[in-house]
């Protein structure tokens, strides 16, 4: 009895305390973090309205590394890669540049851009395979493993601890086993069924490869970057051929999962100078997680051969920089398109700047067209992606969802020149949380391939209309009433 009445006496001193330690949350949300004006509203809401659940939501999504320059350059690295970047910027400023794809002469202002802004270079002796199938991707990727000789560099957001994902790490131990130099790159929360105590891990150390998880856990079961994940997909062999895209590893991207059936996704296979800077970003972020000492002139000792003529730009962006670098590509593409504008992905979650120009590109006569899922993998990204989706229908954008089964492609062309390919979505979490790659390729033959495929795919759609859009019910227009208003923090 006593102690139900001490723990009766003692709750307003509990309130007390709880109250205390919101305001001093709000106002650093507020006052330091600087975060924008929607995420701080959305953020005193949780903490106000559900007091205990939004403190331990805040310890876990709200961290904020924009003042945090993790990946960070030596100063004869930073001297070379700002040489070289403006050495190419005046050559084409003055016009010395000679460009060997109308689509990137046409396009030279993106590409300076991505220059100045993305730090990314401009290579155009490229020539890329555009892969949209899991075990295509796979089987190929097996095959350039087999025959590597030197070096074998992989980043992945998810590898699965399945038949599939020891199969792939399988074939890494066998290189390892041949002398060749393995570096495996896991997002600790994408990979979480794996660590250095998993079976094939455990095999592949011990054949002498390297293991990295990129933010793991701070302790053993709680992992307090929830918010900021490596989501790149990025493979480098013999310092030769690339990878970038949106598959990972695991059964569900071979479509062998009944939750999702067949599983679309667009993935790409490189060969020429864009090679290096894909090894350099993959240096960087293993320097980063591993503590290895490297320099990124790693990433130049091949020699490049000349394997084609598309002009690519390997594009990266993280929250440690607070730029978004892909998503400005992105939006440079919407704003200058003409024609048309194809965009593939799983999540349409945009903040009002990609928003607001996709709706004023339809609202010109551009040909607008999003082609989002038919189903979820999660739930509240879903509908606050139905409810935009249906704001670009009232704009005069069309949306069509992918019925063959589970659409997790991140693409976006234009007017028949201009691609994007890579592991950013269209949402706030790619925009702003999570560190992402895209290859940005300049190139008619390559974006007719890419809208051919967008066209493909409408086979396997039905089209969202104003009129389907409308007619939906009060259940549904409640969940994206709800999603919107989490939208910053999804």
């Amino acid at each position: 009895m006593y102690s139900v009445y001490y723990i009766l006496s003692h709750i307003p001193y509990f309130f007390t305390i709880l109250f205390i330690v919101n305001m001093i949350i709000a106002f650093t949300i507020i006052f330091l973090e600087r975060k924008n004006p929607s995420a701080t509203l959305a953020w005193i809401m949780i903490l106000f309205l559900l007091p205990v659940v939004g403190i331990l939501f805040y310890f876990l999504f709200s961290q904020n590394l924009s003042r945090k320059k993790i990946f960070k350059l030596t100063k004869f690295e930073e001297e070379v890669i700002s040489s070289s970047l403006q050495t190419q910027i005046t050559e084409m400023k003055n016009g010395s540049y000679v460009f060997t794809t109308e689509a990137a002469k046409n396009w030279k202002d993106m590409i300076r851009l991505n220059q100045v802004y993305g730090r990314a270079f401009f290579t155009e002796d490229n020539k890329i395979s555009i892969i949209t199938d899991g075990h295509h991707m796979l089987d190929k990727l097996l095959e350039d493993i087999a025959n590597a000789r030197n070096t074998i560099n992989i980043q992945y957001f998810i590898i699965k601890n399945d038949l599939i994902g020891r199969k792939f790490i399988e074939a890494l131990t066998d290189k390892a086993k041949q002398g060749v130099e393995v570096r495996l790159l896991i997002d600790a929360m994408g990979g979480r069924q794996l660590s250095k105590r998993t079976a094939c891990i455990r095999e592949l150390l011990e054949a002498g490869g390297q293991v990295a998880f990129f933010f793991p856990p701070n302790f053993k079961f709680l992992n307090m970057k929830l918010n900021y994940r490596n989501h790149r997909k990025i493979v480098v062999i013999d310092g030769e051929i690339g990878y970038i895209g949106g598959f990972n590893i695991g059964k569900e991207y071979l479509g062998m999962k009944r939750k999702f059936g067949y599983w679309r996704d667009t993935h790409l296979r490189v060969l020429g100078g864009c090679v290096q800077d894909i090894n350099a970003r993959f240096l960087m972020d293993w320097r980063f997680a591993s503590k290895e000492e490297l320099v990124l002139s790693e990433a130049y000792y091949s020699e490049i051969i000349k394997a084609g003529c598309t002009g690519v730009q390997i594009v990266s962006s993280g929250p440690d920089e607070g730029k978004s670098q892909v998503k400005r590509g992105y939006m440079k593409m919407i704003t200058s398109a003409r024609k048309n504008i194809y965009i593939q992905t799983p999540y349409f979650v945009p903040d009002n700047s990609i928003l607001e120009s996709l709706k004023m590109a339809a609202q010109s006569g551009v040909d607008v067209k999003l082609m989002i899922p038919c189903m979820p993998d999660h739930m509240f990204v879903y509908w606050a992606t139905y409810a935009y989706a249906g704001e670009l229908i009232n704009s005069g954008a069309r949306v069509f969802i992918y019925d063959k089964g589970f659409l997790h492609a991140k693409t976006m062309v234009v007017d028949g020149q201009v691609a994007s390919i890579g592991s950013a979505n269209f949402d706030v979490r790619s925009f702003k949380l999570n560190f992402e790659a895209n290859a940005f390729l300049f190139d008619e033959e390559e974006a007719y391939k890419m809208e051919a495929i967008f066209e493909t795919d409408m086979a396997n759609c039905h089209e969202l209309t104003k009129s389907v859009y409308r007619s939906r019910g009060i259940p549904i227009k409640f969940k994206e009433s709800i999603a919107r208003l989490l939208t910053d923090l999804l």
